[in-house]
């Protein structure tokens, strides 16, 4: 028997049917419980715990069908359409998911129907029980009120009027129902026997494409597994090649026989349909969760589904029949080390439209940059033209400019003799600038100082080395003493 709290009293939230055999119910007070039955056992109510177990049989259930959703505290819906006759019909199916709830120690009521409304009275209401398209109104009518999924409070109105069943609903007028009781009540009611659609909204996006594998005999070991893998991307090849489309992100479901459920997931750099890469890229994520991962007895249904699809565009191959492609090599590279590694194991730096140059560049994870296009065909005929060369700039740009002690100049708005940087003085040979870098007024926020003008230098000290700095603000009499900073060094 399960308690918990309600207006600073321990109340029953749930019992077992031995429980109920005793004459306890549900809202009764845990102290009048145990004065009629001091050898009941009572167990503290654990939401969070008992809403994980909800989640792991949605997960289980994934084996039926992928439209899993989750109804309340202690419900699931399926949406099995299409997917009967791959068990057998619906008896077969019915009868498969109920023995494996009872095998791993749930005790489990189930209905099917044509509609979500009537599934869910026939599961609570007739426990095992398969109604036929058009027999809602005959599975509703004896029910009561419950069945209809309204709130207690409309319950207790309609019983006040002596409306106690679901048939009596159906019977009065629909007018005075809908004034008195709200709309809600006849939503319910439509909805339950197939007038209006009611939806069944997945607790996880649909893959577009997944093939799978049901095991006559269980397997544990990883080489089984990524054997598997191998296989059933052979069948998504067929499928991708027939859509035109490759992989970007895939999914690996291992079922267990006792329930639970192990998900694995991979991203591509590239749209991706080749067997053998996609047995690589689960072999490194499998290496990297082999602790994670527990077989248990065994695992009976293996899924591969497809959880993202891009246009995969075809490669013209040589006379040999080989495809030269570095830059399909080097994300292959990337995406296994980053399936064993994770997502930030791999970056790359993009160029972003900014001329200042702490923003000139952005670290992205590698999956996220952009693909290099085909570069632009020479025209047939040159045509005279002048070559603007970019400023040169340092191998190693500091995150943030470091600040930096210039005590004198030659000239006020010329470089500096000496700096001091990390309390380390060196001695200026020789200079080039300044280049001058403006604030992008463009993107200043409304009341918002504007950034100084920056003058930047390239400086050599005395014993070679390259520094690269800059003067923000200007030298005068009105103005504040400008300052110094060490943006990156050359090599």
């Amino acid at each position: 028997m399960i308690s918990h709290r309600d207006s600073n009293a321990q109340r029953i939230s749930a019992l077992d049917e031995r429980a109920e055999g005793l004459g306890l119910k549900r809202g009764m007070g845990i102290a009048d419980a145990r004065a009629m039955h001091p050898a009941i056992d009572v167990v503290e109510a654990d939401p969070e715990a008992d809403r994980r177990l909800l989640e792991g049989l949605a997960d289980w259930c994934d084996r039926y069908t992928p439209l899993v959703a989750i109804d309340g505290e202690d419900g699931l819906f399926l949406d099995v359409t299409g997917c009967t006759h791959l068990f057998g019909g619906e008896r077969a199916m019915l009868d498969d998911m109920l023995g494996r709830f009872f095998h791993q120690g749930f005790d489990v009521r189930a209905g099917m129907a044509a509609t979500p409304g009537a599934a869910w009275a026939a599961a609570r209401f007739c426990g095992d029980r398969i109604v036929d398209g058009g027999d809602e109104e005959t599975l509703l009518a004896p029910l009561p009120l419950a069945a209809l999924r309204i709130a207690p409070e409309i319950r207790a109105s309609l019983e006040s009027v002596g409306l106690r069943t679901a048939g009596a609903v159906m019977a009065a007028p629909r007018a005075p129902l809908a004034r008195r009781f709200g709309t809600t009540l006849l939503l319910r009611l439509d909805q339950a026997l197939g007038r209006l659609d009611e939806a069944v909204s997945p607790r996880l996006p649909v893959a577009p494409l997944s093939v799978e594998r049901h095991l006559a005999e269980p397997i544990v070991l990883s080489d089984d597994i990524e054997r598997l893998v191998s296989l059933l991307a052979v069948t998504l090849k067929a499928d991708l090649e027939r859509r035109g489309e490759g992989a970007r992100a895939l999914a690996l479901l291992l079922f267990r026989v006792d329930g639970a459920v192990s998900r694995v997931s991979v991203g591509t750099s590239r749209p991706l349909r080749d067997p053998t890469l996609i047995r690589r890229l689960f072999h490194e994520r499998l290496t990297a969760l082999e602790q994670d991962i527990d077989a248990g007895f065994g695992f009976d249904l293996v899924r591969l589904s497809v959880l993202s699809v891009a246009a995969f565009d075809m490669r013209q191959a040589d006379l040999a029949g080989e495809i030269n492609d570095d830059e399909a090599d080097i994300a292959m590279f990337a995406d296994r080390v980053r399936a064993r590694l994770g997502e930030g194991a791999v970056l790359r730096p993009i160029a972003v439209e900014s001329h200042l140059p702490e923003r000139a560049v952005a670290i992205v994870p590698f999956a996220e940059t952009p693909r290099r296009r085909a570069p632009p065909r020479k025209p047939e005929r040159e045509t005279p033209r002048m070559t603007i060369y970019p400023p040169e700039r340092p191998i190693r740009l500091f995150r943030s400019p470091e600040p930096i002690e210039v005590p004198a100049t030659e000239i006020p708005e010329g470089p500096p003799m000496n700096f001091r940087w990390r309390r380390a003085l060196y001695r200026v040979a020789r200079a080039e600038g300044p280049e001058r870098i403006a604030a992008e007024w463009w993107r200043r926020l409304p009341g918002e100082e504007e950034a100084p003008i920056r003058d930047y230098y390239r400086i050599e000290d005395s014993e070679g080395r390259r520094y690269w700095l800059y003067r923000q603000g200007f030298y005068g009499a009105s103005q504040a003493a400008p300052r110094w900073f060490l943006h990156g060094v050359f090599a």
